[in-house]
């Protein structure tokens, strides 16, 4: 009786007509309930051979075996493009910014429901890759026919503080494509446009990309819209009271010892990754570490003194947004700034015009130019500004080595893709065979 009921055919077309139905309602876009008289006549009427790659009535019933894999491959595809797109994908570290919370080799899982999957604004590329087709370093794996703007479906909640969230880098905008992991932003501030655009062997073409195909980052967040953050001698502040504290920080220091050398395999059991230890001489080394690596490397027999690498208020770095002297920071100090929040009005000036910049001219598209020491945006002279999106500061961990928001911004929310949820693997490139897995990582949730 069981058997019968779920083999009918009308049983199947209304069990995947109401999962469907419930997904353009989530979609928002009812253009796609056109697409119940495809399910309709898969199940129903059959008058379209839908499944073209398949003989419709083969004879004894059965297909060949080469149209039974291909089959499944397809199914497979659509299903595993379906939940990557709106409920799950996978991502791993490539770098120590976010040490000694994420190492580098953890694959994660990253859930988009959390704050709701974003529509794709480039819905034609290739599958289960992001910017570039397998086995190319430059080639485009989406084409931009069909482009549609930011739109986030309904999720579970918001970025919250301290949430570990992955987003679409902010400066990744324009890309050169020969070193696509810099900021060419910052390319542009070292090296001169002149060379970035015109030596094309060192640099490659430089190119645009939609928002949807910027390089993935992932970083802590340090504040939400409306937070005011602020940063003295590496302590960072949220509306006045200290962040809470991750086991996970670190910050630079420099250690010394009496003249004998610290054994590697001392620095192994502390997990220092190899590529993190920076030695100057048998006396002198720096290295990221912990709270609890510090009291632990304080009593190694030959070390002296382990002192943190901290840079004074006033000792301004022009690569430290947002690069303006009227902004004198630098990595360990900062602020006070306010993160920008949707629908607020914040007076502009030439001033302070150099914070919010970025914001009205790149990330809400509007036209923005200063003349004769008067602000115009889209043609108009103003004094202030309404912003459109809610924004966010993110940092990695692994302070004194991380690319985040000190050096580009506030982060917009039609970047935000997701929140990590946990560690499914976890392999030390600096092991070999079956010593690469750290069992311990393995299965973890992500705070």
């Amino acid at each position: 009786m069981i058997k019968e009921i779920l083999t009918n055919k009308w049983f199947k077309f209304i069990s995947v007509g109401t999962l469907y139905t419930l997904w353009v309602i989530w979609l928002g876009s009812f253009w796609w309930l056109l697409g119940l008289g495809v399910i309709f006549d898969i199940y129903i009427t059959e008058k379209v051979h839908w499944a073209f790659w398949k003989k419709k009535n083969p004879p004894g019933g059965k297909q060949t075996k080469v149209v039974e894999w291909v089959d499944a491959i397809i199914f497979a595809v659509i299903a595993a493009t379906f939940i990557r797109m709106f409920f799950i994908e996978a991502y791993t570290i490539p770098t120590s910014s976010m040490e000694k919370s994420l190492l580098v080799g953890d694959y994660l899982f990253v859930s988009k429901v959390a704050y709701g999957p974003k529509t794709p604004n480039t819905p034609l590329s290739f599958p289960f890759v992001h910017n570039t087709l397998p086995l190319t370093r430059t080639k485009k794996s989406y084409v931009e026919w069909i482009k549609q703007p930011y739109k986030r479906l309904a999720g579970f909640g918001d970025v919250k503080n301290n949430d570990v969230v992955v987003f679409h880098f902010p400066e990744g905008d324009t890309v050169a494509l020969n070193v696509q992991n810099q900021s060419y932003y910052q390319l542009i501030r070292t090296y001169g446009r002149d060379r970035v655009w015109n030596d094309t062997r060192s640099f490659g073409e430089v190119v645009a990309r939609p928002v949807d195909k910027r390089e993935n980052y992932i970083k802590r967040c340090i504040g939400i819209p409306g937070d005011e953050i602020q940063m003295v001698r590496g302590q960072v502040t949220v509306n006045g009271k200290p962040q809470k504290h991750f086991d996970g920080v670190q910050h630079n220091y420099i250690v010394r010892t009496n003249g004998t050398s610290i054994n590697p395999r001392a620095l192994d059991r502390l997990h220092i990754a190899e590529d993190d230890r920076t030695v100057f001489s048998s006396e002198r080394y720096v290295f990221p570490l912990t709270d609890e690596n510090v009291e632990k490397l304080k009593n190694f027999a030959n070390v002296t003194s382990v002192e943190k690498i901290v840079e004074e208020p006033g000792d301004w770095e022009p690569a430290v947004f947002p690069g303006d002297e009227n902004f004198p920071w630098n990595v360990d100090n900062f602020g006070p700034l306010t993160i920008p929040s949707k629908g607020e009005t914040v007076q502009l000036t030439p001033d302070n015009l150099p914070l919010y910049e970025r914001i009205i001219d790149a990330y809400e598209n509007n036209d923005l130019e200063v003349t004769n020491g008067s602000i115009y945006i889209n043609g108009e002279e103003t004094t202030s500004y309404t912003f459109d999106m809610d924004y966010y500061w993110m940092m990695g961990d692994n302070r004194h080595n991380s690319a985040d928001s000190r050096y580009w911004g506030f982060v917009p929310e039609d970047h935000v893709v997701g929140k990590a949820s946990f560690i499914w693997l976890s392999l030390d490139k600096d092991r070999s065979l079956l010593q690469k897995i750290r069992l311990r990582r393995m299965f973890r949730t992500i705070h």
